[in-house]
């Protein structure tokens, strides 16, 4: 179902790519545990520049909570439509509203492919900051050409960039790092958290594939 992608040296198996990208934190920032979800929202809804830095170049845009269509996990877990992208993807929340618990949050574009992103918000959020190009790397682009022209089409990227983490309670890690949660996100994605359609009956493809995939 998902769209062919482009072959090429895979920077998820080979973590010595560009060295100027860098990941914010996975799950807690120095001083304590991350916001959570609920917070993470209120404070990207409260703050307008925030909002449209993670509207472009993050893709991440609050006002596209609408799914191309219904979708079903195999564990029954709920799922709750956050934001979209520009392409009719789609971010969930997966788990019940009244959970304590860290909620995963999963992609799913229109195309009928599917991944993880994070265990909850704060990871998918730092990936999206730092790589809003992250499907361009799975499709084996060189990170450090993929940042260059991102710097091009924005050139207060740094600033942009600092000040979402700031906002976000989130900090920066080396890209080796966030490599590995890549992977980790690849491997947990399958088969748990590939979603159906419920009007077709048809599973989605996983957008990353696991390590122990490839060839």
């Amino acid at each position: 179902m998902a769209a062919p992608r482009e072959a090429g040296r895979n920077p998820l198996s080979d973590p010595a790519v560009g060295p100027r990208c860098y990941l914010p934190a996975m799950t807690t920032n120095h001083t304590g545990a991350a916001p959570d979800a609920t917070e993470h929202l209120r404070r990207i809804t409260a703050d307008p520049a925030l909002t449209r830095f993670l509207d472009w170049p993050c893709d991440f845009d609050l006002g596209r909570r609408d799914p191309v269509e219904r979708l079903a996990l195999p564990s029954g877990l709920p799922l709750h439509p956050i934001a979209g992208c520009g392409a009719g993807g789609t971010y969930f929340l997966c788990g019940a509203t009244e959970t304590t618990a860290d909620r995963p949050v999963l992609y799913a574009d229109s195309e009928g492919g599917a991944t993880l992103l994070g265990e909850n918000l704060a990871e998918a959020l730092t990936l999206l900051i730092s790589f809003p190009y992250w499907r361009d790397l799975d499709a084996g682009h060189p990170a450090a050409e993929l940042e260059s022209a991102l710097r091009e089409d924005h050139p207060t990227l740094d600033t942009a960039r600092t000040t979402a983490l700031t906002a976000l309670s989130l900090t920066p890690l080396p890209l080796p790092e966030a490599l590995t949660h890549l992977r980790t996100m690849a491997t947990r994605t399958t088969p748990d958290f590939l979603p159906t359609s419920e009007e077709h009956g048809e599973r989605y493809d996983p957008l990353l594939t696991p390590p122990d995939s490839r060839p």
